[in-house]
């Protein structure tokens, strides 16, 4: 047998006692967003340190303003240099009473069709995800003493509550961090059966507007027609931000976004994805953006501009006749390519300035911004990730786009240098953030040996 057939085997052999690693991690209330629980989450990172030093790694915790970071390292061998990115903190848990077990108490549930399921926060985003990994490390270790490349590992405690802090130990353990590579295990799988390597994720410019009007509200029978109502004026802007087909009307929103290459697109269409199943499971039917435009298009390789909420006068039970004084949006855009987010945010604000009258104003606050990410995956790092994921799979491993952002990689590509492959186990069912969390047992399970296989193949 080869030291990789040896590791797999081991690997199925240990599968319970790594399940109990599993369950010790998903025990710790990690909430990094509730100062209640920060000696709880830095227990867990603790915890996860002292795991860490247990199979090899020389592993400390290093403190920030908010929970510590923790930072791990096994460069024994020599070859390519990994940098493995995970979270040890979670997303509060409420609303308690949706879970159908305690949050904090793991547990394996089999479904009706014989699969089986670990339940609890975090199973899935990211304890479960990041364990994977270091169980493969572990089970190197175990058969051959060794680890196959230089592995350094950073687990943050801050990803779900903003990760304020991790820019500033990017850049003070620059030095440190060096790689040749970095991975990441917080993506989905393309479905139950078909692994997948996210090669982009979209970035981010997220806007509220206050539109002032009145220095009060007003009588609309006194007042109505004379007066300006700022929640006109907001649904004429939001309006005005599309034409009818779709496309965003911003001056300059479409510069640095090109059409995704024939190639591309023909990969996309190999996966078999049911525009019609999509939209079903949320009770639609009808794609609602770019006219001409995939759903797959519209989600992974287009930029959008989504209202994400309007207030203005009253809204509760009943009926109050007023014209409001104030109406307010908060209006986020998804961005791609090399779309400048300091660019749009200014071009939106122009955007609306001119759809102001003379005797309003306007108000912006700014959610944050940052820019897409996307990775050149005919790099060997992404070719010999997806050769390994296709061999433990059965299925080829699937290329895809990200809708959504994960910060992380942008950053580690702009402070570090380094691309990011991004191979995930989830599923888009884990019900992550809400209650049931839940993470596949075949998922962990694979996915400690589909790292045992990456890390053969780097």
């Amino acid at each position: 047998m080869s030291d990789l057939d040896k590791v797999l085997e081991h690997i199925d052999a240990d599968l319970d006692n790594a399940l109990d690693r599993l369950f010790n991690t998903v025990r710790m209330k990690s909430i990094s967003t509730d100062p209640a629980y920060a000696a709880e989450t830095r227990a867990c990172a603790e915890w996860h340190s002292a795991d860490l030093e247990s199979i090899g790694f020389r592993s400390e915790l290093r403190d920030t303003p908010g929970h510590p970071v923790v930072l791990a390292k096994n460069h024994d061998a020599d070859g390519t240099r990994v940098l493995f990115y995970g979270h040890y903190d979670v997303q509060p848990a409420d609303p308690l009473e949706l879970w159908e077990g305690e949050p904090f108490d793991p547990r394996i549930v089999t479904l009706p069709d014989g699969s089986k399921e670990i339940r609890g926060r975090g199973a899935s985003d990211d304890k479960g995800q990041l364990m994977t990994f270091v169980e493969a490390c572990r089970a190197w270790k175990a058969v051959t003493g060794t680890l196959p490349i230089p592995i350094t590992i950073l687990l943050e405690g801050e990803e779900e509550s903003g990760g304020v802090n991790l820019p500033g130990f990017l850049d003070a353990a620059k030095d440190e961090l060096q790689a040749d590579v970095a991975m990441i295990c917080d993506t989905n799988m393309w479905d139950r059966d078909t692994p997948a390597i996210t090669t982009s994720l979209r970035g981010l410019c997220a806007e509220e507007i206050h539109i002032h009007a009145s220095d009060r509200d007003l009588h609309s029978g006194f007042y109505g027609s004379a007066a300006a109502n700022p929640n006109h004026i907001l649904a004429r802007i939001i309006a005005d931000l599309r034409d009818a087909d779709g496309r965003i009307t911003i001056p300059g929103f479409y510069d640095g976004v090109p059409e995704p290459s024939a190639d591309l697109l023909a990969g996309w269409e190999k996966l078999g994805f049911s525009e019609e199943a999509f939209l079903g499971e949320v009770g639609l039917s009808v794609p609602a953006g770019e006219k001409g435009r995939s759903v797959l298009e519209q989600t992974w390789s287009r930029p959008t501009c989504e209202v994400n909420g309007m207030t203005g006068g009253y809204t509760g039970d009943g009926f109050k006749t007023v014209i409001p004084a104030v109406a307010s949006a908060k209006i986020s855009f998804r961005l791609v390519f090399d779309q400048d987010p300091h660019k749009i945010r200014a071009a939106f604000r122009a955007f609306v300035q001119e759809r102001i009258p003379n005797d309003c104003r306007v108000e912006f606050t700014e959610f944050g911004s940052g820019q897409a990410v996307t990775f050149d995956v005919s790099s060997p790092f992404f070719q010999k990730t997806q050769q390994a994921l296709s061999d433990e799979w059965g299925k080829d491993a699937a290329f895809v786009g990200g809708g959504g952002s994960i910060p992380v990689t942008t950053l580690i590509k702009d402070k570090l240098g380094l691309d990011a492959v991004m191979a995930g186990f989830g599923l888009s069912d884990d019900r992550i953030h809400s209650p049931n969390e839940k993470y596949s047992l075949t998922s962990f399970h694979k996915g400690i040996r589909s790292w045992a296989r990456i890390l053969a193949a780097l």
